[in-house]
């Protein structure tokens, strides 16, 4: 379901746009459609009253709780389940952030994230996309949401862009506190600067070679590192706000001192931050985490050569934590592909 077909239903019932706002964010807020001193009687139409129950009950049902995984780390993996039967995976992050599914499946093939291993299945409507943060908010306050569960926003903009819309006005989530995960999509550029709602942007970069990316992100638009970040710059200094380069530090692959050198080249100077986040193991797939104190050190190492770096915790290492790892369990095994990658430009 999309948010605007819910808005036409709640017109059909009578609603003026202020009666549809109020159901709008009680939902999103997870709050019930009678909170409030007042009688809901005294200032809906009487046909959206009716309608309540019934209307709650299946916006409830737009995204159910199927397992709770919760993690040492104060996270916790939440399998979710559609009204098709389709599963997705929502993450409840420490510190009150939340990351959310925007398809089931994906279509990229990132060769060392387990979602990719299924393709595309089906895009995940803007009110399902809400729906997952609604749900959230039935077990810990929500105060940030990232869009970098399974499948790729960007395939998904339309969907995406109206839940995005929808959060940073009645959904009582700050702009910022918003972020677009993307690997790098020239639609993305274009749309965003648009939006009544401009989050913040968070680019898939892992690694600084166009010969490494395009065997780590088979199926993402042929655009090399050096387009990436000259995209995300524009957008950076448009909205005031840093872009996020995500780097998923994969051991003997995109650590060594070749990918130093790079970041520095494509970085140094930029209005940018840097997250490098150790994988998160997945058995079937062969591709390892580097060790904390290696991570640390190449992030020691950045930050004395000017380039603002986290070091990012994995969220759920301890509850199939990786990005689509849940719902494999839940669908049915699958075998990892044995993807060769070429070591090459000074690559072990």
């Amino acid at each position: 379901m999309r948010i605007e077909t819910l808005r036409q239903r709640l017109r059909a019932l009578g609603a003026n746009p202020r009666h549809e706002q109020r159901v709008l964010r009680l939902w999103s807020q997870a709050l019930p459609q009678d909170a409030g001193r007042r009688e809901i009687a005294h200032f809906l139409p009487s046909t959206l009253v009716t309608a309540l129950p019934a209307l709650s009950e299946e916006l409830a049902g737009l995204a159910r709780l199927v397992s709770e995984h919760p993690g040492d780390d104060g996270s916790a993996r939440l399998l979710v389940a559609l009204p098709d039967g389709q599963a997705v995976e929502s993450v409840l992050l420490p510190r009150d952030g939340l990351c959310v599914s925007t398809q089931v499946g994906c279509a990229v093939g990132c060769v060392f994230c387990m979602t990719g291993t299924t393709g595309l299945i089906r895009q995940v409507g803007s009110a399902e996309i809400v729906a997952q943060v609604a749900l959230a908010r039935t077990r810990r306050p929500v105060k940030k949401v990232v869009f970098m569960g399974m499948g790729e926003p960007a395939h998904n903009l339309d969907n995406v862009m109206e839940a995005i819309d929808l959060l940073g006005t009645v959904g009582n989530i700050g702009h910022k506190n918003l972020v677009f995960s993307t690997v790098g999509d020239p639609r993305v550029f274009e749309a965003l600067p648009q939006g009544r709602v401009k989050p913040a942007l968070a680019l898939s970069l892992h690694t600084t070679r166009a010969d490494l990316r395009e065997q780590l992100l088979p199926r993402a638009p042929r655009i090399t590192p050096e387009e990436l970040v000259d995209a995300g710059e524009q957008y950076a200094r448009a909205t005031a706000y840093p872009i996020q380069y995500q780097w998923t530090l994969l051991e003997g692959i995109n650590d060594g001192d070749d990918e130093m050198e790079g970041i520095v080249r494509l970085l140094h100077g930029k209005y940018a931050i840097l997250n490098l986040i150790p994988y998160n193991t997945v058995d079937e797939l062969p591709f390892k985490r580097p060790s904390w104190e290696q991570a640390a050190d190449m992030a020691r190492r950045l930050h004395r050569r000017g380039i603002l770096t986290k070091l990012r915790q994995s969220a759920g290492q301890d509850v199939e934590g990786g990005c689509g790892q849940l719902r494999a369990r839940a669908e049915r095994p699958v075998r990892g592909r044995v993807v060769p990658i070429r070591a090459e430009a000074g690559a072990p």
